[in-house]
């Protein structure tokens, strides 16, 4: 049964041009800050010696030990145990800064024997300082030659290096020690040695001053001031300074808001009635509905490996008397938590996208139905084969196809580089679906025809900004690498999926006739006004540390800050999304029940969870003061999951539960609202336990113990591993019992219910 038109059958006048050119504006400007810093990337990467001497001209490594070392710690999934200059998982250490910390500790206590003939232990407070200075100036200094490709470690340095090698070989041995990793998952003496070598060159980038600058090419990151590390002014600086830009942007939008009160998604003084009614699903939608079962699961098979990864910083040496690591290790489980989670909530709005558009139209093209069969074929074909892949990969089956067929081992990235394509090529595919779906002369609606614009330009936003994925390999820099990376973790998810979510639900909003087209387009404009002027330079705030120059954190500290400022007003409109379910009729003058509530309340939950998880606790660790201590610690999942989980989960669970409504009768849907209800009360209160009882307080911890006694320490197993980090750990128990038992598994009994009843 084909959907009934909107009532709007007066064409409605266009908005001013500006809206749109202003959008233009923004990005172009955006974009060119953007490509520039991207470049600086390139000129101002720590260089990668073609070879390392010791003090007597003797080769200690090469450029390509570095290079093999950096693709070792990929191979074997490392990204996804601890972190490379604050990048990466929260289980195992930070390699780089415990390198550094290490090799300092050796230095000093050379440095200790030679001039007091003593153990560092037995120095006086003034000999320890003494000592320490002189360390923090040998590391300091940069013996790199650029035009030979050479550098030249003193002998103190030579000696701390060759420790490092028994080091990392005794840190594979022990499972309890190393963060829950397979026992002995590197063990052949070539691997060790170039694993090492690239560690050590990390280490050395974070602390050897750029040239002509007192500062290192990490500017100065990771915070370990016995080696000489500590902030640069400029991190105090441009805090303080972005604090300013904060407060004038939400001022001037607040203004607008006040002054202008067509501003906001729902219409006020509009006629309010339902449309899209339930129980008028076409088949190519009754087919969509399966995607939706997918979602779910990959729900529910998120937190429970979810639950395994955090049981690993609890209790690594077991999991209640098994030894998971040896089929499931912890860095398996973060690499499947993460991956599972960018699957599930991607192929809600991918199948959410098509049911929408085809809502649009009169008819449903012959084509349709058995397009979206063949898509979710290949949308099961990538999700399984790179998931498995990544089990194999990580497990060292594939030998050397690892990087194409297994886990390429970058955070957010795992999957092989042969599933990328595969990707690329399905989302390319749904957009042609998509735009012949939508065509100008086949809608229902001629009005919406901007609407549908703005929506397609945002669908093919998708594919192409995940291409920067395949920009670099397992050698390329590493600050090149992450350069690209957070083009995709940021720029693709925080920007484009963004965009395209708000177009979604604008798009949504229109057919359920609670909002004019102006209304919801000027929603759109506004929307990546402020997203794109804030999220485009923005994107730097994750390179403060990562071997960027100093010019990225005066831009992107300044202009980052702007984030914050769209999700301040997501909480003026998210009241009205209740409202709306409780609306008078302004024609029938009868209480209007529009029957997608729940729809609705999970857009609440979207609401509340930007706020405060994009808003207040990603701006909490934005300022680059800030973030110098705070990168890599709990307080960066802290934020992770409020705001990957509370804004694109809640909405792609938002979505499946619009749909599952939209596809059942009143009397079958009787049965399926209950496990709704629970899991929406579940998920919401599960995800609140974890971040108060156990995220919050651990990070504040942690931070905490970072200005104490270093980065190093911070994240050493010392400290995860200590009897009040434990506990805190233990207290995570209760948020994901609950989110799990009554938030995914009731929506996954929900999903599997309402694709039964329609076949």
């Amino acid at each position: 049964m084909n959907v009934a038109a909107h009532p709007l059958t007066t064409k409605t006048p266009d908005l001013s041009p500006w809206w749109l050119r202003t959008v233009l504006i923004v990005m172009v400007l955006g974009f060119a800050g953007l490509i520039a810093i991207t470049s600086l990337a390139y000129r101002n990467a720590p260089p990668i010696p073609a070879q390392v001497l010791d003090a007597q001209g003797l080769n200690l490594f090469t450029g390509d030990d570095i290079s093999e070392g950096q693709a070792i710690f990929l191979k074997y999934g490392l990204m996804n145990n601890g972190s490379i200059w604050g990048h990466g998982a929260y289980l195992g250490p930070d390699y780089s800064a415990v390198a550094l910390h290490r090799i300092g500790e050796d230095i000093a206590t050379e440095i200790a024997r030679q001039q007091y003939q003593k153990p560092l232990t037995e120095l006086t407070p003034g000999q320890t300082a003494a000592v320490y200075a002189q360390t923090a100036v040998e590391l300091k200094t940069n013996h790199y030659d650029a035009a030979s490709s050479t550098l030249r470690l003193t002998e103190s340095e030579t000696s701390a290096y060759r420790k490092q090698i028994a080091y990392w070989t005794d840190y594979f041995l022990n499972p309890e020690r190393n963060g829950g990793l397979k026992r002995g998952l590197i063990s052949d003496p070539t691997e060790l040695r170039q694993f090492s070598a690239f560690i050590t060159w990390t280490a050395w980038a974070s602390v050897a001053n750029r040239p002509g600058e007192n500062y290192s090419y990490t500017n100065n990151f990771p915070y370990d001031p016995s080696v000489g590390n500590t902030p640069v002014p400029g991190a105090l600086l441009w805090s303080a300074l972005s604090l300013i830009v904060l407060l004038a942007g939400i001022g001037i939008v607040l203004l607008m808001f006040g002054k202008f009160d067509y501003l906001g998604w729902i219409s006020t003084g509009q006629h309010v009635h339902p449309h899209l009614l339930p129980g008028q699903a076409s088949a190519g939608q009754l087919a969509l509905v399966k995607f939706f079962v997918v979602v779910a699961l990959l729900f529910l098979a998120q937190t429970l490996v979810g639950g395994a990864t955090a049981h690993y910083r609890a209790d690594p040496g077991s999991f209640y008397g098994l030894e998971l690591e040896k089929l499931f290790p912890s860095n398996l489980m973060r690499t499947w938590h993460l991956q599972t989670a960018v699957f599930w909530i991607a192929t809600a709005f991918v199948a959410a996208a098509l049911f929408l558009g085809r809502s649009l139209r009169n008819d449903e093209p012959r084509w349709f139905e058995g397009w979206v069969h063949l898509l979710f074929g290949a949308f099961a074909v990538v999700i399984g084969g790179s998931l498995l892949g990544e089990w194999a990969g990580i497990s060292q089956i594939l030998g050397r196809w690892w990087f194409w067929l297994g886990n390429q081992g970058w955070e957010y990235l795992e999957l092989g580089r042969l599933w990328q394509y595969l990707l690329i090529v399905g989302l390319l595919v749904w957009f042609t679906l998509l735009f012949k779906l939508l065509r100008p002369d086949t809608l229902n609606d001629s009005d919406a025809k901007p609407l549908v614009r703005a929506f397609l330009l945002a669908s093919l936003a998708i594919p192409l900004f995940y291409i920067p994925a395949l920009f670099f390999g397992a050698k390329t820099n590493f600050t090149v690498v992450d350069t690209w990376r957070f083009w995709i973790i940021h720029l693709w998810v925080e920007g484009f999926f963004e965009f395209f979510a708000t177009t979604l639900v604008a798009l949504l909003f229109y057919q359920l006739g609670l909002t004019q087209r102006n209304v919801a387009l000027r929603v759109i404009y506004l929307d990546a006004i402020l997203y794109f002027a804030g999220g485009l330079i923005g994107t730097g705030h994750h390179w403060y540390f990562t071997g960027q120059s100093s010019v990225n954190m005066t831009l992107s500290a300044m202009v980052s800050v702007l984030e914050v400022v769209p999700l301040t007003l997501l909480t003026l409109d998210a009241w009205d999304f209740v409202r709306t379910t409780r609306a008078d009729c302004d024609v029938c003058g009868k209480p209007v029940a529009i029957p997608h509530k729940w729809t609705f309340y999970f857009l609440m939950a979207v609401g509340f969870w930007n706020f405060v998880g994009a808003g207040i606790f990603g701006f909490l660790i934005n300022l680059p003061i800030v973030s110098y201590y705070e990168v890599g610690t709990q307080l960066t999942p802290n934020h992770g999951h409020a705001a990957m989980m509370g804004v694109f989960g809640m909405l792609a669970l938002a979505l499946m539960v619009f749909v599952l409504r939209q596809t059942s009768s009143d009397q079958r849907w009787v049965g399926i609202e209950k496990y709704v209800r629970a899991g929406f009360w579940g998920a919401n209160v599960g995800l609140a336990l974890m971040l108060i009882m156990s995220l919050f307080p651990s990070g504040v911890l942690q931070v905490w113990d970072v200005v104490q006694h270093g980065y190093w320490h911070a994240r050493s197993l010392d400290y995860i591993g200590s009897e009040r980090s434990r506990l805190i750990e233990w207290l995570r128990l209760p948020g994901d019992l609950v989110f799990i038992l009554f938030g995914a598994i009731p929506l996954a009994i929900a999903s599997i219910k309402g694709w039964l009843d329609v076949h």
